[in-house]
């Protein structure tokens, strides 16, 4: 009888536990574009990293400047070449500085869906806050269905600060709009990095905020360092 009881407490187990879904393991989760980016001439190929988003992706630094190859997106190719030096990276910039996930869904499939992405990053919480989480949930489903479909990998960031709201505070907009970013990143088994999380960390650590920004609500170089650092974890 015992016997019977433990094998059904197990069974029960293993159900429970295949029904979790989670965020994508960082040490795994691009396993086989790591194996793409250790190949040499002639069996490797270009492999296409694509950002979407807005002002923060685009380099946009104190505005009206674009430091392009300040911001994450060309620091990770940096530290991506530094890793991999056979390996063909082609960075490619969808992001507006302005815009919500809504209007970056609009245009999802002509312009960023075109270039073929091996790996698209999502990054649109600092402005979504306008739209509202419910509308700004509907924006980043339809886009990464849109490419899970197509076969792409896709890492989510939440918010980068905002230096007139309080980055320890856990119950703030842009926390919340971070926090369902990552449940849907969990919801999909896709990749996620919580930006808001390691500036705040930075914080508790004594680092004053103002020294990770360029402006009120856009990243310094050394702010876009800490992103990049992140996403590499994806990479190594």
């Amino acid at each position: 009888m015992k016997t019977i009881q433990s094998f059904g407490w197990l069974l029960s187990f293993l159900i429970i536990s295949l029904s979790v879904k989670s965020q994508a393991n960082s040490s795994n989760y691009l396993e086989g574009i790591k194996a793409e980016l250790q190949k040499e001439w002639p069996k490797n190929r270009q492999i296409n990293l694509v950002f979407h988003g807005h002002s923060v992706p685009a380099g946009y630094f104190k505005t009206p400047t674009v430091n392009t190859l300040g911001a994450y997106p060309y620091l990770l190719l940096k530290n991506l070449k530094e890793q991999y030096p056979l390996a063909v990276i082609n960075v490619i910039n969808t992001a507006i500085g302005g815009e919500n996930a809504e209007k970056g869904a609009n245009r999802f499939e002509k312009e960023v869906l075109v270039h073929r992405p091996d790996v698209l990053f999502i990054d649109y919480v600092l402005n979504d806050r306008g739209i509202g989480l419910e509308r700004a949930k509907i924006a980043w489903e339809k886009m990464i269905k849109s490419a899970i479909a197509q076969g792409i990998k896709v890492i989510l960031l939440s918010a980068s600060p905002d230096q007139r709201i309080d980055i320890l505070d856990t119950n703030s907009v842009l926390n919340q709009h971070g926090d369902q970013v990552k449940k849907l990143a969990q919801e999909h088994q896709i990749g996620f990095v919580d930006s808001y999380a390691i500036f705040r960390q930075q914080v508790k650590e004594g680092t004053a905020i103002q020294n990770l920004m360029s402006q009120v609500n856009h990243p310094n170089e050394i702010g876009h360092g800490l992103i990049a650092s992140e996403l590499m974890h994806y990479f190594k």
